[in-house]
């Protein structure tokens, strides 16, 4: 009751003073006008079309770090593959079969001429066949718990690529080496 009787005392006190007016027609209408009309005056001389995109432009670069950021962060924090993800000694077992792999390759692309190009193709054809295979195994391995088949099916894995390129090494040698004879034999 006490808030009841401050507000009639606030009405009591009020009264008369009031404004109780109609607004007239269209004063929305004349109001916006000269809304308007006023932030024109008042509106500063806009600079170049660059200045005006750069919130925008600003707030696309933000959030670009953040993903930039997320991604990083996120390939970080990922788990080791294939047989690094099973023991420190695998890691080592991976590193050292990676290794030997990339050597031969390296081997292998010295001996890249015209004549040896379809067997060097061929070769990478087969190549990525077993890293295809090798992929699948990393699937099965983390779906398996570390099943020592599929350790074993990873490691043989590695040894057929390596035997894979040493064969090719081999052959392409033996053809340079049957080239430089057949050359020798005819001068």
């Amino acid at each position: 009751m006490k808030q009841k009787d401050s507000i009639d005392r606030l009405f009591q006190r009020l009264e008369g003073k009031l404004d109780l007016h109609d607004t007239p027609t269209n004063h929305e209408k004349r109001f916006l006008a000269k809304l308007r009309s006023r932030e024109e005056d008042v509106k500063p001389e806009s600079g170049p079309q660059g200045l005006r995109w750069w919130k925008p432009l600003s707030i696309a670069a933000s959030v670009l770090l953040l993903v930039v950021v997320g991604l990083f962060l996120q390939r970080g924090e990922s788990a080791p593959e294939g047989l690094a993800s099973v023991s420190p000694e695998m890691e080592e077992t991976q590193s050292f079969f990676t290794t030997a792999i990339n050597a031969e390759l390296e081997t292998l692309r010295s001996f890249q001429d015209a004549g040896s190009q379809k067997l060097v193709a061929d070769t990478m054809n087969q190549l990525s066949i077993l890293e295809n295979e090798y992929d699948n195994l990393k699937v099965d391995l983390v779906e398996s718990g570390n099943d020592k088949r599929v350790i074993a099916a990873m490691i043989e894995n590695f040894q057929n690529r390596i035997e894979l390129l040493q064969q090719v090494i081999i052959t392409l040698d033996e053809i340079k080496t049957l080239k430089a004879n057949t050359n020798e034999t005819t001068i």
